[in-house]
């Protein structure tokens, strides 16, 4: 039985063969000079269930980073093909919203009401369960990830397994950037959701809204999903690629993550 997962809310309104990323092409030299000082990394949350887009995403032509949901039917393959393209793998941690239905998160998930040697349990297991994992993602949480002492735990565990978090950012209320700076877990945050709507339009405008967004900062994460929307955002992404590379670089999400020793830190 397939779960539907519902997109996160908005904040600025398989297994498949692919042939492995390309780089970024080659720009004028005034483009060139304007996007090399410019950071993109696009995350595709929802893998790990066999989504509709599934293949067409493993097949876009640039670097990004994808956030697998554990103990699903294509945790495993999914995971394993976004590593053999060279894509940064993350763990997609079901976690406990404000609202909405127990059944949207999935198996192995966070909930405020369990004990602390049950949340850090279930964090090492999904850990374990993801091939190739790199870093942590929430799915959902916008209650879990307001919440200090789950979110100590979670973060805690990611120290120890050498992971980076990226918040999703799915309530102004979280809670990560203050505990992950008090641990010293290196962290990233979602700047735009791209697919909130499933519309064309809607996708296309938030690809609008992350050059915006570069026009005033060094970087950007935007997040997309497989799933309901999933052939539609690949297709806006595919199309969007040469213009999105008159903007930026597009990396992985690794790639803006500043760790211990590091000799530069991206804004």
């Amino acid at each position: 039985m397939l779960i539907a997962f519902a997109p996160a809310p908005n904040l600025t309104t398989y297994r498949t063969t692919a042939t492995p990323v390309q780089s970024n092409s080659v720009l004028p030299a005034a483009s060139e000079s304007k996007a090399a000082s410019k950071r993109i990394a696009i995350v595709i949350d929802d893998f790990g269930n066999g989504m509709t887009g599934t293949a067409e995403m493993m097949k876009l032509p640039f670097p990004f980073t994808i956030a697998v949901m554990p103990f699903m039917p294509t945790t495993k393959s999914d995971a394993e093909t976004a590593h053999k393209l060279g894509h940064d793998v993350i763990v997609h941690m079901p976690m406990e919203p404000n609202k909405g239905k127990k059944e949207w998160l999935g198996p192995g998930a966070l909930t405020t009401d369990l004990p602390d040697s049950e949340i850090r349990k279930r964090v090492e297991a999904a850990i374990d369960n993801v091939p190739f994992a790199v870093g942590m993602n929430n799915h959902m949480g916008s209650k879990v990830t307001a919440d200090e002492r789950v979110m100590r735990i979670v973060l805690q565990v990611c120290k120890e397994h050498g992971l980076f978090f990226l918040d999703s950012r799915t309530t102004f209320k979280t809670v990560i950037p203050k505990v992950a700076a008090e641990l010293n877990v290196p962290l990233v945050s979602n700047d735009v959701f791209l697919d909130d709507v499933y519309s064309v339009a809607h996708i296309s405008k938030q690809i609008g809204i992350l050059r915006k967004h570069l026009e005033e900062h060094e970087k950007c994460v935007a997040i997309g999903h497989v799933g309901p929307s999933g052939k539609k955002t690949a297709a806006v992404l595919l199309s969007s690629t040469p213009s999105l590379r008159e903007n930026g670089v597009i990396v992985k999400v690794s790639e803006l993550v500043r760790r211990t020793g590091d000799q530069q830190i991206l804004p």
